[in-house]
C-alpha cells in the first residue's frame, strides 16, 4: 500500500509543478462554466426547472471526466523519461503501479472538479453538507471509472500520439451526447441509442440528481428533465444509473490492471523532443 501511495504522491507533485497544464485545465473549465451557464441557459430555460444549476452540474462532471482521462498520459511520460524502467525493476508489482496511476488520475480530477464545485456555489448553486459530500462521492466514482478507462486506453494505444487520437475520438462524442452541455431531451431521436450506451450520460444524471436535490421529484418529471431515461417503457432511475456506472468502473478497473500487467513497455512509442 505504501508503494501505491508513493506513486500517487509523486504524480500529484508532478501535476502541481506543471503550472501551465494546471492553469489551462482550470481556465477551460471556467470558460465552459460561464459560456454554458449564462449564454445557453436562455435556450433551455423553458424546459429545465433550474437551468443554471443544470448546466453547472454538467460542466463540473465534465471537468472530472476529461481530467481523469487526460491524466492517464502520465504513464506515457514516465516511459518517455525512463522512469518506468526504474519502477519495473524496483520491488513493486505492476498491480500496485497500475492502482497508483489510477488513483493519481482520479485524485487530480476530483480536486479540479472540487474547485469548480466550490466556485459554482458563489454562482448560485446551493448545497448543504450532505449533498456536498454526496457530490464529492460521485466525483470520486467518476474519477476512478474514467481514470481506469484512460489507463486502459494508454496501455492499449502503445504511443502518446495514438493515445491523443483515441482519447479525442472518445471524449468528443461522449461529452456532447451525455447531456452535460446539451440536454438529452432536445436531442434527435436517432442519437438516443448512443446516449443510452454512454456511461457519461449516467454519471451526469446521478450527479445532477444529488447536487440539485431531486430526491422528491417524480419519475415522470425526472424523465422530462433528462435525469432519468425511458428506454422502451422501462424508466432508468438515477439509483440504477449509479449501479451501472459502478459496474462499468469495476470492469474497466479489472481490464486495465490486467492489460497493464501484461503490457510490453519496450514497444511503446512516445513523442521525441529534439534540442
Amino acid at each position: 500500500m505504501r508503494k501505491t501511495i508513493a506513486i500517487l504522491s509523486r504524480n500529484l507533485i508532478n501535476f502541481s509543478r506543471d503550472k501551465v497544464r494546471m492553469i489551462a485545465s482550470f481556465l477551460m473549465s471556467f470558460f465552459f462554466l460561464f459560456v454554458f451557464s449564462f449564454v445557453m441557459k436562455s435556450s433551455i430555460a423553458n424546459k429545465i426547472t433550474q437551468p443554471t444549476n443544470y448546466l453547472i452540474c454538467g460542466v463540473i462532471i465534465m471537468t472530472v471526466f476529461q481530467q481523469a482521462l487526460n491524466n492517464s498520459t502520465a504513464i506515457l511520460d514516465d516511459i518517455a523519461n525512463g522512469f518506468m524502467k526504474e519502477i519495473l525493476v524496483a520491488p513493486i508489482s505492476r498491480y500496485e503501479i497500475s492502482i497508483g496511476q489510477i488513483l493519481s488520475s482520479s485524485v487530480i480530477a476530483v480536486i479540479q472538479g472540487l474547485v469548480i464545485l466550490i466556485a459554482s456555489m458563489f454562482m448560485g448553486l446551493k448545497l448543504d453538507v450532505l449533498h456536498f459530500f454526496g457530490a464529492l462521492g460521485i466525483m470520486a466514482v467518476a474519477g476512478l471509472t474514467f481514470g481506469s478507462i484512460g489507463l486502459f486506453i494508454a496501455t492499449v494505444a502503445k504511443g502518446s500520439s495514438a493515445f491523443q487520437i483515441l482519447s479525442t475520438l472518445l471524449m468528443m462524442p461522449l461529452s456532447f451526447l451525455s447531456g452535460a452541455y446539451i440536454p438529452t431531451t432536445i436531442m434527435p431521436k436517432f442519437l438516443l441509442p448512443v446516449v443510452y450506451v454512454n456511461p457519461l450520460t449516467y454519471i451526469t444524471s446521478i450527479f445532477r440528481f444529488v447536487t440539485m436535490d431531486m430526491a422528491g421529484v417524480s419519475s415522470a418529471k425526472l424523465v422530462e428533465e433528462g435525469v432519468a431515461y425511458n428506454v422502451g417503457g422501462f424508466v432508468l432511475m438515477p439509483q440504477l444509473e449509479f449501479l451501472i456506472i459502478v459496474v462499468i468502473g469495476l470492469c474497466f478497473f479489472a481490464l486495465c490492471v490486467h492489460k497493464f500487467n501484461r503490457a510490453d513497455f519496450s514497444v511503446v512509442k512516445t513523442f521525441c523532443h529534439h534540442h
